[in-house]
């Protein structure tokens, strides 16, 4: 079996998705629209989507019902499923309008997914992995990524808006050890405990091999302190925004095709539009195919 280019590891959701909202609903008040997707949702398998889509041998460590898992096989993604048949997947109804979002959670089995992530991942061989949830125990997994580096496999977080990851004992560790930091511009500031654009910047120039803000309808910003030096701003390119849930996770998986396919190298590679996956033309975890993405180079 071909060695894995990009394995993704975190939470998994069936996602229903109530689109083109003409606004969030106010308090007491019913909004209807007439376009609605139920899909498979998380952080980990639509960056697994983008990455296969755009060509990257894949594969996925979640917890996934039955039918999230045939779909990722049909996208020719490697499946790791650590959900037990009895337990309850996490479903999230999202409702979104073409610049807003806001979810409602129920986690499944989600609460138990952490314990089983190491021992089904020291079976797995990548060149690189993606993380896509929020640690309880982070040192923890700053151990588990130094060993991946020992093994020449290079690494990403990406832990959303979890506050409660602050308190984590050895956050500030975990954040230093993987490659590369993936945060949207809100995340930046409030993990960095910065209400200035330029101080958050700092923060992460100072705390990461290498942060990579996403600026939504701004494009992206990849920052490194010394001796990589890097602060590189990427324009996004100007598409009609359908849906923008999962945008953060295409793009993630956009990127880092652009990194492990070394087609240029860093930071050339990331002004080109190829880390654009996070375009969002459709509902659900879509991203370009690797054609349309060689097309749309400048």
């Amino acid at each position: 079996m071909p060695r894995l280019e990009l394995l993704t590891v975190g939470e998994a959701f069936q996602d229903l998705i109530f689109a083109g909202l003409p606004h969030m609903p106010r308090n007491g008040e019913e909004v209807r629209t007439a376009r609605f997707v139920s899909t498979i949702g998380g952080g980990a398998v639509i960056t697994a989507a983008a990455g296969a889509r755009l060509g990257l041998r894949t594969a996925v460590i979640s917890g996934l019902s039955r039918d999230a898992s045939r779909a990722l096989r049909r996208e020719r993604i490697r499946v790791v499923n650590v959900k037990r048949p009895a337990e309850a997947h996490a479903v999230t109804v999202s409702m979104s309008t073409t610049s807003d979002r806001s979810f409602v959670t129920f986690n499944g089995m989600n609460d138990r997914l952490e314990s089983r992530l190491p021992a089904a991942l020291a079976r797995q061989r990548a060149a690189h992995v993606h993380f896509a949830f929020a640690p309880a125990r982070c040192d923890r997994w700053a151990r588990i990524v130094g060993r991946l580096r020992a093994r020449g496999v290079t690494t990403s977080w990406d832990f959303g808006w979890n506050p409660s990851v602050l308190a984590s004992a050895g956050f500030g560790g975990l954040v230093a050890g993987v490659d590369f930091v993936f945060v949207n511009e809100a995340e930046a500031s409030m993990y960095a405990g910065a209400r200035r654009r330029a101080a958050a910047v700092a923060y992460w120039r100072r705390s990461a091999r290498n942060t990579v803000i996403k600026l939504g309808s701004h494009g992206s910003r990849w920052v490194a302190g010394e001796p990589a030096g890097i602060d590189v701003t990427a324009p996004a390119p100007r598409v009609r925004a359908v849906d923008t849930t999962g945008a953060g996770d295409a793009f993630n998986g956009g990127f880092l095709f652009g990194l492990l396919a070394a087609r240029l190298p860093p930071p050339r590679q990331f002004r080109r539009r190829a880390i654009d996956a996070g375009r969002r033309r459709r509902c659900g975890p879509a991203a370009p195919q690797r054609a349309a993405v060689k097309n749309d180079r400048p």
